[in-house]
């Protein structure tokens, strides 16, 4: 009985290891990740897991409005600069953060939150709060696919485009010198 009981954990843990090591590149949603370099150099850089839209109803739907999303899928998406910045007018700092959005129809929010290392959802951390700011939504040209974050950059000045199914949610940020 004890030999079965030490088996048992043995594997339980190798499993537990295993599942640990488990390469994120093979998950259903992947990782990816998104850069703005300023022209001093200075970095922003988020890192994200990009789910597949695989037919879906996607905003209004898999993802309600009103509600706060993870942004991506799996661990909460990392948000890290350098950089002092400016987030849709609002001050923060350099730093390593997590960003959550609430998406709806007209307008989203975007969160940039303090607390990091969380996986994404339940969402229970309004009290690490660095800032919410309003985001610009418009339709996309065309259905995507892939969940994605991607910089269009100038500058000193970045804009953070999210875009997913049919929606595109816009911040503007710069470095605050």
């Amino acid at each position: 009985m004890r030999k079965q009981i030490v088996l048992l954990t043995s594997l339980l843990l190798t499993f537990t290891v295993l599942g640990a090591c488990q390469d994120k590149s093979k998950r259903p949603s992947p990782p990816a990740q998104a850069q703005c370099k300023f022209s001093d150099g200075k970095t922003i850089t988020v890192d994200y897991s990009s789910p597949r839209a695989k037919g879906r109803k996607i905003y209004g739907g898999l993802v309600p409005y009103g509600k706060v999303d993870r942004t991506g899928a799996n661990e909460a998406t990392t948000f890290v600069t350098d950089a002092n910045l400016k987030v849709g007018g609002k001050d923060a700092p350099a730093g390593s953060y997590t960003i959550f959005t609430i998406p709806n129809a007209d307008k989203w929010t975007l969160i940039v939150n303090k607390k990091t290392g969380e996986w994404g959802i339940p969402y229970t951390y309004e009290a690490d709060e660095l800032m919410r700011v309003d985001m610009k939504v418009s339709q996309t040209s065309s259905p995507v696919e892939n969940f994605t974050i991607a910089f269009d950059q100038n500058g000193s000045h970045c804009t953070m485009n999210i875009r997913w199914e049919n929606t595109q949610a816009s911040v503007d940020i710069s470095e605050n010198k």
